[in-house]
């Protein structure tokens, strides 16, 4: 007997035969709550990961020189002030691998509730640190939340929502990142003038978040499905380097790792850079602040036009080669942007055009999560995509290395190198899944 082809509008596999066109419209017309839910939930997490994340960037100099107690040029406040981002960035890479891992266990909207509670917790307690070394430790532990969240919050879309709305989907999802930065920008301008910690205190507010996803959220059917068929050992960490899955893992690997470095070379570094410019020099620390939460929304509006560019790419030539043209557009113009001194003007031009270049990073959100099985998709998403900030927590300290006191430049023209190769090592990353006819 013939049996009508079953459609599903998750990430489930479409079982039957192939897909009418006129099907695939309707899957992307129809939505469940469940779909919403997840997707709303998602993006929110996202939107405070940008919220949380940012916040110590944009006071690193005039907080750090505080608990050091020395005067904010001082050779002292960058090197301790990379020290704590690093530490950041390694909490990150474990936040993801440990995170993914409790995504593939307990569940991806029980991870989500755990990783919002890690993050908000601990940037509020960033408020009370009185030492270098308590404001690194709460940067680190706050890291852990949100490595994880990326993981947890990509897989949940991922699996719930149709996979020809994935470009689109990813560039949302990216897109609330750099709105929860552009948030945490306004609250330091807003609050530039009260001490420069009182800006840790808005990272309590995720929280809240925890109280509608306990209740709204359900589980994704694939994960439940997969974890029901499941009769031994569940997959773990090592099972990502065996068999097809290791070439993909060691790719992956290599592509974060490289590009995360630079990217966040750049995220660190540019406003510390900015802020000691020399046509600064007279300006207030005030007035300094102001214009560094002016420069990020910017750099943050530019993101968001460059997320929805970089999925327009993915659809034309899929991910693979939108990743090499945006990774090979964010060489040419940082490259660009401190090859030589700049005035002010001239570098606040060259900033926005570096936040369009940063929606390569959009495309990772809902390209490498479906690379792996089922139950090694957060696992594997986050172990690859956050294993890529060890890497980025020592190209930090590294990079700081060719700074010279109020003056980056140098550091931000080294670490644009590394985009090269992460473009070309892009190209041998696996197309994705059901190929790019998908899309």
């Amino acid at each position: 007997m013939n049996q009508k082809p079953v459609f599903r509008t998750s990430g489930v596999p479409v079982s039957g035969a192939m897909a009418t066109d006129k099907s695939r419209r309707d899957e992307t017309r129809i939505l469940s709550p469940q779909q919403w839910r997840s997707g709303i939930a998602a993006w929110l997490g996202w939107f405070f990961d940008g919220l949380d994340m940012h916040l110590y960037t944009l006071v690193a100099t005039p907080f750090v020189a505080q608990l050091l107690a020395v005067g904010q040029r001082d050779d002292q406040v960058a090197y301790f002030g990379s020290i704590i981002q690093a530490a950041f960035l390694v909490g990150w890479a474990l936040g993801g691998g440990l995170f993914g891992r409790i995504g593939d266990r307990l569940g991806r909207a029980r991870a989500l509730n755990l990783t919002i509670l890690t993050y908000a917790c601990f940037t509020g307690l960033s408020f009370l640190a009185e030492t270098w070394w308590q404001l690194l430790l709460c940067r680190f532990l706050a890291a852990l939340g949100i490595g994880g969240e990326w993981a947890v919050g990509a897989a949940l879309v991922s699996e719930t929502w149709p996979r020809r709305w994935r470009p689109w989907i990813a560039a949302g999802l990216q897109s609330a990142v750099n709105i929860g930065v552009m948030f945490a920008m306004v609250a330091g301008y807003i609050l530039a003038p009260l001490p420069s910690r009182a800006v840790f205190l808005v990272g309590i507010l995720p929280a809240l978040l925890v109280l509608w996803i306990r209740r709204a959220v359900p589980e994704t059917e694939e994960w439940l499905q997969a974890k029901s068929r499941v009769t031994s050992r569940p997959p773990g960490i090592v099972d990502l380097f065996h068999g097809e899955v290791a070439r993909t893992t060691v790719l992956v690997i290599l592509v974060c790792g490289l590009s995360l470095s630079g990217h966040w070379a750049f995220l660190y570094w540019f406003p510390q850079h900015l802020w000691n410019h020399h046509d600064l020099a007279t300006w207030s620390d005030g007035d300094r602040q102001r214009l560094a939460s002016v420069v990020m929304i910017l750099v943050m509006v530019g993101s968001i036009v460059g997320n929805f560019l970089a999925g327009l790419i993915a659809r034309l030539v899929g991910y693979r080669r939108a990743l090499f043209w945006m990774f090979s557009f964010y060489f040419i113009v940082m490259s660009g942007t401190y090859a030589a001194p700049h005035g002010r003007l001239v570098l606040i031009g060259g900033l926005g055009l570096l936040g369009i270049a940063q929606g390569a990073f959009a495309l990772f959100t809902m390209y490498l999560p479906p690379l792996f099985p089922t139950l090694l998709r957060t696992t594997g998403a986050g172990f690859c995509y956050n294993i890529g900030r060890i890497a980025a927590a020592l190209g930090t300290v590294f990079f700081g290395l060719f700074s010279r006191v109020g003056d980056h430049r140098l550091a931000l023209l080294y670490a644009s190198i590394l985009f090269v190769p992460a473009g070309v090592i892009a190209l041998f990353l696996p197309e994705a899944p059901g190929g790019s006819k998908e899309l």
